[in-house]
């Protein structure tokens, strides 16, 4: 094999004069490298835009909630009586509170067993809630003489006691799973018949004490059949009592230690008595989240401000520019975010309408400041104003109209609202005035529909003494049924001239009571009654028909007022005033900086399109690498030959040199 060291024939140095014609060749794939290298810088700064972008959102997020703009703060004096907070419905002030009784829960008793799993009997227990009045309690025996109970309608609650839970402890298990606001345990007193069946109401108040009615074997109703204006097989051994407390001098009572209408705005947790004492509560506006808000975002845009010009911006002494100088997105972005915080708001009803107005403004350099004295007097003078500026916010002129919502389709403004119909309940009137007498498996039951849930309800056997209390019989089953409850309706049943009434508690088309069928039927209703079915709401949104769900008028149109929501809670037909709907700051940058910084947004675009040239330069640079293989090869072989060329013409001339010698030596 021969070997080939290129130039040894011709003596030329090939491989350094091929080194540096490749180097020349390949001056087009250095401008290539230059150039991605500027595209990842590009890239590199996209992505601290975007990072800086994002924390400035965070920021405006911060404001995009109208409730921070109402917050309040309450404090009492006396920390032991209780605990007060404060709502964003709250109104400042003090207040004197003195508590004379706690509100507690009603708690029963049964007689002593003598075994907790032997056999007592099977049926079903009915418990009812109620009021228990009038009449003496005695304390050691603790039953009622001479009361009288009036169930609350809320609802009859049975369970159901079988041969697999007819012991003590499996009534007990049975009160529990049925979760009916009553706790069951077993309590051992140590006695000849130790095992006593203890019931515990969940709800505290006077309105909670139990009535228990048994059908079903007799050892099981003497065990816990309990009504305090009749027998009484349990003995109570805590009363339900309601809270007694005063405000500012006004004696109020409440079922709960937890009160959150008495003190607009306010929740308090009564935790003991201070009678002759009372003590302090104070209630004020709590501005150091908005303020902390507000400068959050100052510090965010400041901070977006000098990310844009670092990597945008132009050095006049060097003549150099920074990586997006010039770029049109980043150039964009900052004259929109410029724009938004300097230009007034739309739709505003209230005292405010730009930043500036509460000092929020833009320095000669550019940046944001805050006027910490101008903000709070402004924030103390309207705060549901600066609320507006900062939120997505509605607001109704008329008080019976509410605001409920929007989309983003919904632009800012001012839309005209006007009722042609009110929604309605569904209901069933009586023909005729209600039997009194209600007999077992005569006139004790029927099928009721409520709201499109329906159920068969049974009546307690026995004479009532008054329309009045057959209709809370009537509503307590109802609403106590578990097809009704369970789908979330509820019905309630009034009486005029005996005659009975069942309304649903919903509004709208989809609102409907009625008792279809049953033995009770013709006694409680005079015969089918008059059924009436709810109509949803019917009106105009800026002029334009709305569509009406029981109360709620919604803009399904595509005008500017499009997906707005209302509820209209009554109140005559015709205009019905406006409602203000406005986008405030924080609304509207959170918007905007979505559209740059979203997967489909601005700055995806501009930087996919980056990615795009990169991978463009990658192709071409393999293809040139290629090229330059190819070129390298045939230059290599050029000069191949050319060596050889010259190898041999050195040989021949070395070859006639030698023979002109001897030639010449010959003729001397």
């Amino acid at each position: 094999m021969a070997i080939s060291s290129p130039g040894i024939g011709s003596n030329l140095d090939v491989n350094g004069i091929v080194t540096q014609l490749m180097a020349l060749e390949r001056r087009p794939l250095q401008a290539l490298d230059r150039k991605e290298a500027s595209f990842q810088a590009q890239l590199s700064a996209f992505g601290t835009l975007k990072s800086s972008l994002t924390s400035f959102q965070s920021a405006v997020k911060e404001l995009n909630d109208a409730d921070r703009f109402q917050a309040y703060k309450a404090s009492i004096g006396a920390s032991a009586t209780a605990t007060v907070t404060a709502a964003n419905s709250a109104v400042p002030g003090s207040y004197a509170l003195e508590v004379t009784q706690l509100a507690q829960a009603q708690k029963l008793v049964a007689a002593g067993q003598t075994s907790a799993t032997a056999a007592i009997g099977a049926g079903s227990i009915t418990f009812e809630f109620g009021t228990i009045s009038g009449g003496s309690f005695d304390d050691v025996s603790g039953t009622y003489t001479g009361a009288s109970f009036t169930a609350d309608g809320a609802g009859a609650k049975t369970v159901t006691i079988g041969a697999s839970n007819n012991t003590l402890a499996g009534i007990r298990d049975a009160i529990n799973a049925a979760k009916i606001g009553v706790s069951a345990s077993i309590v051992n007193d140590g006695s000849g018949t130790p095992y006593r069946l203890a019931l515990s109401v969940a709800d505290t108040g006077a309105a909670k004490s139990l009535r228990i009615s048994v059908s079903g074997d007799a050892p099981l109703s003497s065990l816990i059949a309990h009504d305090p204006a009749g027998t009484q097989n349990l003995a109570e051994t805590v009363s339900a009592r309601n809270a007694a407390f005063e405000v500012d001098g006004v004696a109020i009572t409440k079922p709960k230690n937890t009160v959150t209408d008495v003190i607009e705005g306010v929740t308090l947790n009564l935790l003991s008595t201070n009678t002759g004492a009372p003590t302090a509560i104070t209630v004020a506006r709590d501005s150091g989240p908005i303020k902390t808000s507000v400068d959050a975002l100052v510090k965010a845009y400041n901070e977006l401000d000098a990310t844009i010009r670092n990597v945008s911006s132009f050095n006049a002494a060097t003549k150099q520019g920074t990586v997006l100088q010039g770029d049109v997105t980043v150039i964009s972005l900052q004259a929109r975010i410029r724009a938004t915080l300097s230009n007034a708001l739309n739709g505003i009803s209230g005292s405010y309408n730009n930043l500036s107005q509460i000092g929020v403004t833009f320095q000669k350099d550019g940046t944001l400041s805050v006027d910490s004295t101008k903000f709070e007097a402004a924030l103390a003078q309207s705060p549901n104003d600066i609320a507006a500026l900062f939120a997505s916010l509605g607001k109704a002129s008329d008080a019976a109209v509410r605001y409920l919502g929007a989309t983003d389709a919904t632009k800012a403004g001012e839309y005209a609202i006007s009722v042609s119909r009110l929604a309605t309940q569904g209901s069933q009137a009586g023909s005729a005035a209600a039997g009194l007498t209600i007999n077992a498996g005569v006139n004790d039951s029927f099928t009721v529909g409520v709201d499109g849930a329906s159920a068969v309800v049974t009546l307690a056997a026995g004479t009532y003494a008054s329309a009045a209390d057959l209709a809370r019989e009537v509503q307590a089953r109802i609403n106590g049924a578990a097809a009704i409850a369970g789908a979330g309706a509820t019905v309630s049943v009034t009486e005029s001239g005996g005659v009975l009434t069942l309304t649903s508690a919903r509004y709208g088309s989809a609102s409907s009571v009625q008792i279809s069928s049953g033995n009770a039927l013709a006694g409680l209703l005079g015969g089918a009654g008059v059924v009436t079915a709810g109509l949803d709401v019917e009106g105009s949104i800026n002029g334009a028909s709305a569509s009406g769900s029981g109360q709620v008028l919604t803009d399904l149109s595509s005008g500017p007022s499009s997906g707005l929501k209302v509820e209209i809670g009554g109140g005559p037909l015709g205009t019905r005033g406006s409602v203000y709907f406005s986008r405030g700051y924080a609304d509207t940058l959170d918007k905007l900086v979505e559209s740059f910084i979203a997967t489909d947004g601005a700055i995806a675009a501009r930087t996919n399109g980056i990615d795009a040239s990169i991978e463009t330069i990658e192709d071409r640079r393999v293809e040139m690498e290629r090229r330059l293989q190819d070129i390298e090869t045939r230059i290599r072989a050029q000069f191949t030959a050319l060596d050889t060329l010259l190898g041999r013409m050195s040989t021949t001339s070395q070859f006639l040199t030698q023979q002109l010698a001897k030639l010449d030596a010959q003729t001397k």
